[in-house]
Parts: C-alpha cells; structure tokens; sequence
C-alpha cells in the first residue's frame, strides 16, 4: 500500500481524485467501471493484473461476503463486487483513504455492494465467523504485530473461509532503499520471512492451499498493452517514481520479496 505523506481533509482527496480522472479524460458525471479506474484504486504491487490474479488464485464466488482488509481506495473491493459479483466490506485505517473509497463507490454506482469501515485490521468490528473470504493485497508490511492480524482473520472467517494475499516479505538482507512505497523510514518498515509468516499463519490454525514467491516472475512472451487512461498514485502519493524505482531494485537484490498465498480456516 502506498502511503499519503500527509493528512488530508476528505474534501480535499477527493478534489485530488476527480482532478486525476479529470485529466485523464473520464468524466465523474458518467457512471465510471472499476477496471477504468484500475490504474488509480490499485495501489499495489502488480496494480490491477495483480488483483485479476489472486481473484483467480482465491476462488472466490458470486454471493460470497468478502472481507478487505486495509482496503486503501477500496479499488480490489469494487471489482469483487462487479465480478464475480461479492457483497464486500472494507476496513481501513487512514480517513483519506475512506474518503477517497466512498467517494469512487458513489461514482461507480457500487455503494449498496461496498461498505468502508474506518478502523483498524488488528480489531475489526465484526462479527466471529462473518466472510467466506478475507482479502489483503501489501498490507501486513506496515503491521508490526502479524500474529494479531492473522487472529484477527481467523477469528472473522466462516469455518473452511479462505484468506487470498499478497504481501512483500523480508528477504535475504535488511531493506536498506528508502523511502518505499509503504515506508518513509525503516522505523515504519515491518517485513518478516516467508518462512516466519508461514510458521505464523499455521499456528493461527490457516492451513495452506497455495503458496508462491513470485518476485522474480518469468516473461510470458507477450508485452502488455498500455493503460487505456493514463491515471496515477501520483494524484496523492508524493514521489511516487523514486519510491517505486526503490521498491524494484529491493526485489531483484533480494532484499525484499513478493508473495501470493490462500489459506483456508480449518474449523
């Protein structure tokens, strides 16, 4: 998740929201879909391809009640609730983000599927045993205390309920490339092994249905094409590039990881 450097007021998110759409030439007055707004709501590594991948991975299906947690502009959520069609409810700390989440709700048509929640992943409002599945897309690295959050997802999934993530995952050395996308300062940086988060995860009672360090994926031959709208993180998140370009070289020098998983609550 990519940090807002400073506290905005809703207000002013969401002029800076509209101002990106503005610009890349979609009109806010028009009912906007959530793969048009990828390119802004997917604040992740991978962006929006990234989420078609773990909703492939996840097995989620239509009239499933998803969690997402530290769901930012809630841009996963939306598409989940488009396809294949989920009630989604969305935790998230920061007040800018939720702003931000409601307003592209309301301009996507999608507010009776989307609930945004502002609180924290490591004391959700929700009831035991409440999703079928939770959802988490580079969250848990801001989170110091991973076995609470992972209890927390136990504690809210139906038994046999799948938690779909991926995560950035600490690696052979010490992140020493600052700042990163979710870390101004190794002090806001909390990265554990794959093998440690594993290890956590199982004795929360998660068994594992898939597991992959994906950091270094291999070419599939075909380039991607472009974006159709040139929006941008940029609209909120302050130097973006360099942040960006810090993060890619921690990965190839092995210093941080990409990881995907689903594990399901055993009971």
């Amino acid at each position: 998740m990519a940090n807002i450097e400073a506290h905005y007021s809703a207000q002013d998110i969401e002029a800076r929201i509209l101002t990106a759409l503005r610009e890349a030439g979609l009109d806010p007055e028009k009912r906007l879909t959530p793969e048009e707004l990828g390119a802004l709501d997917h604040f992740h590594t991978g962006g929006y391809r990234a989420s078609l991948r773990l909703l492939e991975l996840s097995k989620i299906r239509a009239g499933d009640r998803v969690l997402d947690i530290g769901a930012g502009l809630a841009g996963p959520a939306r598409m989940l609730a488009v396809e294949p069609g989920c009630d989604v409810d969305c935790i998230e700390l920061s007040p800018d983000y939720c702003a931000g989440a409601k307003l592209l709700n309301r301009l996507t048509g999608l507010e009776d599927r989307v609930n945004v929640y502002e609180g924290s992943a490591l004391d959700q409002p929700f009831e035991d045993n409440s999703f079928d599945a939770a959802w988490m897309q580079n969250v848990g690295m801001n989170i110091e205390n991973k076995q609470k959050l992972y209890e927390e997802v136990y504690r809210v999934l139906k038994p046999g309920g799948r938690f779909a993530f991926q995560e950035m995952a600490g690696g052979d050395t010490v992140a020493s490339y600052y700042p990163l996308p979710w870390a101004t300062l190794p002090s806001d940086n909390f990265l554990i092994p794959i093998e440690e988060m594993q290890s956590l995860l199982g004795e929360c009672g998660f068994v594992s249905e898939f597991f992959e360090d994906a950091s270094n994926p291999q070419p599939s031959g075909t380039p991607e094409p472009p974006p159709k709208v040139q929006l941008s993180l940029s609209a909120y998140v302050d130097d973006l590039g360099q942040k960006a370009d810090n993060a890619i070289r921690s990965v190839k020098e092995g210093q941080i990881r990409f990881v995907r998983g689903v594990f399901r609550k055993t009971r």
